[in-house]
């Protein structure tokens, strides 16, 4: 034992400059992602809470006139729930990074909730979209807004390129698309978008 512990001294010793001062770099970089990593998921959960509790009490007010159609960047739109899945998350307008990091985005240029349409709602693969890689045909699909709530039922699930922008057109009816990368576990920027498409099965409740 003695013997062994004189050969890791000897050993640690030995180890060249450049090769110590590499690993000391190396950890570093990990405590300062690990730091950035947590800052975003803290900030995200954060966001969430929030705005959670601010459309609750915009929600339990009476909606007058219609959903509005015209939002700024950012504004919070609604809350979208799929029960199978635990999924629960604020809709932002916008689909920016910034956006994206804190919540699920509302493509701009599609629908809002209120307008007939498809809307069209994004959201990262690895945070607030997760759980749709176990997405079903019939599963539900909630949407509250301060306008009233929206239901939908899965009819269908597809992979597409991310230069596919058909996706965001409307077939005529009231409709809910929701884009997330693909594949859910790929490492880096994930080729290509996984789609999941509803369609509505129900008035507003107001």
């Amino acid at each position: 034992m003695i013997a062994m512990n004189r050969v890791g001294a000897w050993q640690a010793e030995h180890v060249p400059p450049a090769v110590r001062l590499l690993s000391t770099l190396l950890l570093i970089v990990g405590i300062v992602a690990l730091g950035y990593v947590a800052y975003i998921l803290v900030g995200a959960a954060y966001f969430q809470a929030r705005e959670s509790r601010k459309l609750y009490r915009a929600t339990s007010e009476p909606a007058v006139g219609a959903a509005p159609r015209i939002v700024a960047e950012g504004d919070v739109i609604g809350q979208i729930d799929v029960p199978r899945l635990g999924l629960s998350a604020i809709v932002v307008q916008g689909d920016s990074d910034d956006v994206l990091r804190r919540a699920v985005g509302h493509v701009p240029e599609t629908a809002l909730p209120g307008q007939s349409g498809n809307i069209s709602l994004a959201g990262h693969r690895d945070t607030i979209f997760r759980p749709l890689r176990d997405i079903k045909i019939g599963d539900l699909i909630s949407l509250k807004t301060p306008a009233g709530d929206y239901a939908y039922r899965v009819n269908s699930t597809e992979v597409v390129r991310p230069t596919d922008t058909d996706i965001l057109q409307s077939h005529g009816e009231n409709e809910l698309t929701l884009i997330t990368c693909f594949p859910f576990y790929f490492i880096g920027h994930a080729p290509n978008r996984f789609i999941v498409r509803a369609e509505e099965i129900g008035p507003p409740n107001k």
